[in-house]
């Protein structure tokens, strides 16, 4: 059994790190597994860029643009079937196709003579331009009088009822298989017109080798944190992308008491958390941009706490890496952020946009050691029992074998 993904990218983004994972996890249960993405920055004989036909999708842009559409001047997508990938492989395994690298309207092509899996990593798939709708159901009737246009990816103009409907007449020429990877999202696909096709819900696996706990007084003595100190620790990327929370999470630890202040850390990855630790008065340790599982084992391993502002989200993979190193999450009870973060059992839900309950939330784990203690063990358990690559992997190869048999 031969499977190619098709994805935004090979490592680049949530989504990516995702696929990549998973093709990984195929390649060592012997499946032949290979991806065909938007960016690649791995050089391997089984990783291959979309090749683009950049004069004229540049030209077809801006008549795209003015309309209001995006990536419908992306003719280079139909030429995937040409792909020496594509021709010899058995089944497709569709990601993230938003990001400018894919044209949706070459789905019922592709699919054609390949049958097809589309794991689903947001809300786009089915809405008239956004990966996230908020509090917008409109994708429900047909979309159209779009609240935001300006959410991502953002369109010029209000055409989400015309995208709306070509993204149902392309379904409805299509063969394929939905995956979702939250509770959450299998309820939105429900209610949407994906609901034509058999929906499976298999959340993203985790490497729980690569991501265990670690001795947290070993990890803080790495990272030259002073073992009395109490660590939160935060992924930082994208703090002005309200999306992610950064205001909330500012207000959030400006709320905690002064004394508590003092005796805390933040502890960040990726870019920007100085800039929240220097306006709240915490003191910062960022660790910018970090690759390797098991430096960020550590990490999770000396922090307390980890902290999620989120505003919306399906599954996170920082939340299952953090579950599986026993580190408690203070997340918002937002998306798929609950099937992680589960109240009082692996961590604090704190009610969506409250700042304050999300500030009593780490107030509250920080201060009880027996509780964080529980919630530790309880994260570990929840993380080999449901979410372990091994779980997923399996999953996947009996639907890819679901498929080639219908």
């Amino acid at each position: 059994m031969k499977v190619l993904h098709i994805n935004q990218s090979d490592i680049s983004g949530g989504a990516a790190i995702a696929g990549y994972r998973l093709h990984q996890s195929l390649l060592n249960s012997s499946i032949d597994s290979r991806l065909l993405v938007g960016s690649a920055k791995i050089q391997t004989d089984r990783i291959a860029k979309v090749k683009r036909k950049y004069p004229l999708e540049n030209k077809l842009f801006r008549l795209s643009k003015c309309l209001g559409v995006n990536y419908l001047n992306l003719v280079s997508t139909f030429d995937i079937t040409k792909h020496k990938f594509y021709q010899e492989t058995d089944i497709l395994n569709f990601h993230n196709l938003h990001t400018g690298y894919f044209n949706y309207l070459a789905i019922p092509a592709l699919t054609k003579d390949k049958p097809a899996v589309y794991t689903l990593h947001d809300m786009w798939s089915f809405t008239g331009h956004c990966a996230y709708s908020y509090d917008c159901d409109r994708w429900k009737q047909g979309c159209g009088k779009c609240p935001d246009l300006n959410t991502y990816p953002a369109v010029t103009r209000d055409s989400t009822s015309w995208e709306w409907k070509l993204k149902d007449w392309v379904y409805s020429h299509s063969n394929l298989a939905i995956v979702t990877l939250s509770n959450w999202l299998t309820k939105q696909v429900q209610q949407s017109m994906l609901s034509r096709f058999p929906i499976h819900h298999i959340p993203n696996g985790i490497d729980t080798e690569a991501y265990q706990p670690i001795e947290a007084e070993k990890c803080r003595f790495i990272l030259n944190i002073p073992q009395h100190k109490k660590v939160l620790m935060f992924g930082a990327d994208n703090v002005k992308d309200s999306r992610k929370g950064g205001d909330l999470l500012a207000k959030a630890l400006s709320d905690l008491p002064e004394s508590l202040k003092a005796e805390t850390i933040l502890l960040t990855f990726g870019y920007g958390g100085e800039t929240i630790g220097n306006l709240v008065g915490i003191k910062t340790l960022n660790l910018g941009y970090i690759d390797s599982d098991r430096i960020k084992s550590i990490a999770y391993s000396a922090a307390d706490l980890f902290v999620f502002p989120t505003r919306a989200d399906n599954l996170p993979l920082v939340l299952q890496e953090s579950m599986a190193c026993g580190t408690p999450m203070v997340s918002f009870k937002i998306g798929g952020v609950p099937d992680l973060v589960r109240h009082n059992i692996t961590g604090y839900l704190a009610t969506p946009e409250n700042s304050q309950d999300f500030c009593q939330g780490i107030i509250q784990l920080l201060e009880d050691n027996q509780l964080r203690k529980k919630m530790s063990e309880n994260c570990r358990d929840i993380a080999l029992q449901e979410y372990s690559s091994e779980l997923q992997v399996q999953r996947y190869i009996k639907l890819y074998k679901e498929r080639l048999s219908n």
